[in-house]
């Protein structure tokens, strides 16, 4: 049986750190990979939470316009009722303290 030739050592040397320095590439591009995903995903998240914050801007905004108008309306409602409540008091000939 014949013993494989051996290569000389500064060969081998060369050999290994190249596929040392491949592997080292290699999980740096991994790492870029995972980075560059994240970054995706990250900035997804953002523009999902400011859609829902534009959302609820237009919900609030809404229900300010609903407070708004109801108060509008009960104020109106309040008068009148005051009012008659007013002019029946007056009618019925009850003295009114000033």
């Amino acid at each position: 049986m014949q013993t494989p030739s051996k290569q000389p050592e500064s060969s081998s040397m060369i050999h290994e750190e190249e596929e040392e320095m491949l592997h080292y590439i290699s999980k740096l591009q991994d790492q870029v990979q995972q980075m560059s995903l994240s970054q995706k995903l990250t900035k997804a998240n953002i523009n999902g939470v400011e859609a829902k914050m534009n959302g609820m801007e237009a919900k609030m905004d809404n229900l300010k316009i609903d407070l708004n108008t109801n108060l509008k309306i009960d104020m109106a409602d309040l008068k009148t009722d005051l009012t008659n409540f007013l002019q029946e008091i007056l009618t019925n000939g009850e003295r009114v303290v000033k």
